[in-house]
């Protein structure tokens, strides 16, 4: 209250202009349940924490991919490592502790930027095996949408909106890792179910465009967040 008193003797023009507000936050817990501390017993240094992530998104990314030289593997790291963070902050619900844990932040399973990450460049894939550039455009507003997981992706889509509303009116940005979560799992059940690639005519034209629409809306919701996006990984 002092603060927000002082703001309006300095800036008495902004009063009925600027919206000023107190978001509070939970405290970052070690896995043990107590505050997160170095084994030294001091508090953890952001920059070290972040070099950290980096080193171990590039001992995982050298496992699964040996074949990518090494200043794209690097790079590939700093994005997945730097976003898993991010992302582990965000996440949970802003007044409750939560513990920090490594493998689960750099998990490719479960709700995660790794796994989310993976769900965009997956979809890029979609579109270079399939010839088209990743800049597909909707040419239609027309779409056939005949399959239940059809439907149910884009339904989903259609909530991008709405979800942004209640993340900015209520400071909760949990609500848009949890919308593009189950983006991504929606995404994945109807790529399961629906041939993209094999499929023909104005079936093919539609499923591409809900691929395309999906990737964007990922894209989108990470860069709101403040991860960017990785074509390959």
């Amino acid at each position: 209250q002092q603060l927000f008193a002082t703001f309006g003797r300095w800036h008495p023009e902004l009063a009925g202009k600027v919206k000023l507000a107190h978001v509070w936050f939970g405290s970052i817990l070690g896995e043990d349940g107590t505050p997160l501390k170095t084994r030294a017993g001091e508090s953890v240094k952001l920059a070290e924490l972040l070099d950290e992530a980096e080193e171990r998104a590039f001992k995982v990314v050298s496992e699964k991919n040996p074949e990518l030289d090494e200043a794209r593997r690097r790079e590939v790291a700093r994005v997945v490592g730097i976003g898993a963070v991010k992302y582990a902050d965000l996440l949970p619900n802003r007044q409750s502790d939560y513990a920090f844990s490594w493998d689960r932040m750099l998990s490719l399973q479960g709700n995660t930027a790794p796994y989310l990450l993976y769900a965009y460049a997956r979809i890029q894939s979609i579109f270079r095996k399939g010839g088209e550039s990743s800049k597909f455009e909707v040419r239609s507003s027309k779409f056939e949408l005949a399959v239940p997981e059809e439907i149910a992706l884009a339904k989903h889509l259609l909530n991008f909106g709405l979800t942004l509303e209640a993340v900015a009116d209520e400071y909760r940005p949990n609500f848009l890792c949890n919308y593009l979560y189950d983006l991504a799992g929606q995404f994945t059940r109807f790529y399961e179910s629906c041939p993209v690639l094999k499929s023909e005519g104005a079936t093919r034209e539609s499923r591409l465009a809900l691929c395309a629409l999906t990737a964007k809306v990922l894209k989108q919701g990470l860069n709101i967040l403040g991860i960017e996006t990785l074509e390959q990984m």
